[in-house]
C-alpha cells in the first residue's frame, strides 16, 4: 500500500515534467518579483543598516529565499479538490481502496519535488548571480532549513486541503480560495516580513499557522533567528501540523455524510 502512494508522487512528478517549459519561464517571473522587492526594500532602508531586526544583507537573502521557497510549497490542491467535488469525480475516488486526502498530499509532494529540483534550486542559483544574496555556510543551517521547508509544504498543503473541502458545503468556494491565497502570501511573510507588522497584528499572527510556512523558516535561514532557537521554531511547525489534522478530520467526516454530485 505504501508503494502505491509513492507511485502517486512519481506520476505527479512526471506529469509536471511534461510542462516544464512553463516553470522555466516561471523562474524569470520570480526573479523579476525578487528584483522588484529588492529595489523597494533598498529604498525603504535608505542609509539605515537595520530595520525591525533585519540588516540589509539579511533582508536581501530573506526576499530571495522566501520567494524561492514558495515555489516548492505552493500547490493547487484546494482547486483540484473543489473541481473534483463539483464535477462529481470525487465520488469515484471515495470508493477506491486508498485514502483520498493522503493521495492528494502525495500528489502535492510530487509537484513540490518537481518545483524544488527544476524551479527552486536553479532559480535560487540565478538570483544569487544577480543580487547580493548571502547564503549560510554552515551545513547545519541548510539541514535544519530543509526539514523546516518540508513542514512548510505540509502546513500549506493542509490549509489548501481545508479550503478545498469547503466545496462540499458551499458548492462554489472560488472566493474562499482567492482569499486564502492572499492571506497565505501576506500573513506568512512572503510579501512583508511579520516583524514589520504593527504590534497588535504581530500578536494575532503568533496564534495563526501562516508564520510557520515562510517567516519562521526564512528567519532561521537568514540568521535573524539564532540557530540555538531553531528547535523551538521547528517545534512550533510540528505543533501546527498536528493541530491542523483535527479540523481536516472533522470537515472530512462531515463532508462524506452530505456528498451530492452537481454533474458528471
Amino acid at each position: 500500500m505504501i508503494s502505491a502512494y509513492i507511485d502517486f508522487i512519481r506520476i505527479r512528478f512526471l506529469m509536471m515534467l511534461a510542462y516544464r517549459v512553463n516553470y522555466y519561464s516561471g523562474i524569470i517571473i520570480y526573479a523579476i518579483n525578487i528584483g522588484a522587492y529588492y529595489f523597494l526594500w533598498q529604498a525603504i532602508y535608505g542609509s539605515q543598516e537595520s530595520l525591525a531586526g533585519f540588516t540589509v544583507p539579511q533582508m536581501t537573502t530573506y526576499i530571495a529565499v522566501s520567494w524561492m521557497a514558495r515555489a516548492f510549497y505552493f500547490n493547487n490542491l484546494d482547486r483540484e479538490i473543489a473541481n473534483e467535488i463539483r464535477d462529481g469525480s470525487v465520488a469515484v475516488q471515495l470508493i477506491r481502496p486508498y485514502s483520498y486526502l493522503l493521495v492528494k498530499m502525495m500528489q502535492g509532494f510530487g509537484e513540490g519535488l518537481f518545483r524544488l529540483l527544476l524551479f527552486m534550486v536553479p532559480g535560487l542559483f540565478i538570483v544569487c548571480l544577480i543580487f547580493p544574496v548571502s547564503l549560510p555556510k554552515e551545513p547545519t543551517v541548510w539541514l535544519i532549513y530543509a526539514v523546516m521547508l518540508f513542514f512548510s509544504f505540509l502546513i500549506n498543503s493542509q490549509i489548501n486541503i481545508l479550503t478545498g473541502l469547503f466545496a462540499f458545503f458551499v458548492e462554489n468556494n472560488e472566493g474562499m480560495m482567492r482569499m486564502k491565497r492572499v492571506m497565505v502570501d501576506l500573513f506568512s511573510g512572503v510579501v512583508v516580513p511579520i516583524a514589520f507588522f504593527p504590534g497588535w497584528l504581530t500578536g494575532i499572527m503568533q496564534w495563526l499557522p501562516f508564520q510557520a510556512i515562510t517567516y519562521l523558516p526564512s528567519s532561521v535561514f537568514t540568521g535573524r533567528t539564532p540557530i540555538k532557537e531553531a528547535a523551538g521554531v521547528f517545534g512550533l511547525q510540528a505543533l501546527w501540523f498536528v493541530i491542523l489534522l483535527l479540523p481536516i478530520w472533522l470537515i472530512w467526516r462531515a463532508a462524506r455524510k452530505r456528498l451530492f454530485v452537481q454533474g458528471g
